[in-house]
């Protein structure tokens, strides 16, 4: 791939006054109003990182605690994480494989294939007593939000589903793209040449993680309210790839 997209200068401007999200809402008429109540018009090439969070609240994926029945693996790992057992049997029926548990822990690999804590379920943010799940196809509901503003505002934009996860040997969470469209969610810079002209061999780059990443900054983690970012910056890209490519097959992991 060309480096056509790169940029020296990349504005992010954060979506305030996004009300709170309820299930069934529209979210591409939710973000489009968002635009326009900051004076913000969609221009092409433009990219929209969403939170995770109001697409799951919005797909209905919040989960009345009170209203699962734990299995008996549920109440057996629940007493070996001190986790609410309730909450266990939601991260077991999330994932396809439990990777590894500690006290109040448990690393899965869930049924989208990213390797992450707790299936993805959080609980920040939400009524007590619930959680909320992942979407169930992100990348499928960016290609919908993408299309959604197309119809709307009339500019084909990339679109990027953001959570905030944490890493492998490294302290921190960070933010992700675990849906895109419109956007390579990997640029593979193999075969392209360094400064001194010599050819890359092994290096591709997350572009959709590194996006997702700078987005939450704006973003924040617990009550700032902004749960879309606009960037503006980049130019136009040769294709789309959604962010499932991020995830590397397991003949290729070396820790599994």
């Amino acid at each position: 791939m060309t480096l056509s997209h790169r940029s020296d200068r990349l504005e992010l401007i954060g979506l305030r006054g996004i009300p709170l999200i309820d299930a069934g809402v529209n979210l591409g008429q939710v973000l489009a109003e968002a635009l326009n109540r900051n004076d913000l018009e969609l221009k092409a090439n433009d990219i929209l990182v969403v939170a995770q969070k109001i697409v799951s609240k919005a797909e209905g994926r919040l989960v009345s605690l009170d209203q699962v029945e734990p299995s008996e693996e549920a109440f057996c790992r629940a007493r070996e994480t001190d986790k609410d057992p309730r909450l266990v049997e939601l991260i077991l029926r999330e994932s396809v494989e439990v990777i590894r548990q500690a006290n109040n822990l448990i690393i899965t690999e869930n049924r989208l294939g990213i390797v992450m804590a707790n299936a993805g379920i959080d609980q920040s943010n939400v009524a007590e007593g619930t959680a909320l799940l992942l979407p169930q196809d992100p990348d499928a509901t960016a290609a919908w939000i993408r299309e959604d503003l197309r119809q709307r505002c009339g500019a084909r934009t990339g679109v990027i589903i953001a959570d905030s996860i944490g890493r492998a040997w490294r302290n921190g969470i960070v933010g992700h793209a675990i849906g895109a469209a419109g956007i390579p969610a990997v640029v593979d810079l193999r075969r392209t040449k360094d400064l001194y002209g010599r050819e890359l061999r092994v290096t591709e780059v997350a572009l959709a993680d590194e996006i997702a990443a700078a987005a939450t900054l704006i973003m924040g983690q617990a009550g700032e309210g902004i749960p879309a970012v606009l960037i503006r910056g980049f130019g136009p890209f040769e294709k789309s790839t959604g962010a499932r490519t991020l995830v590397r097959d397991k003949t290729r992991d070396l820790f599994r």
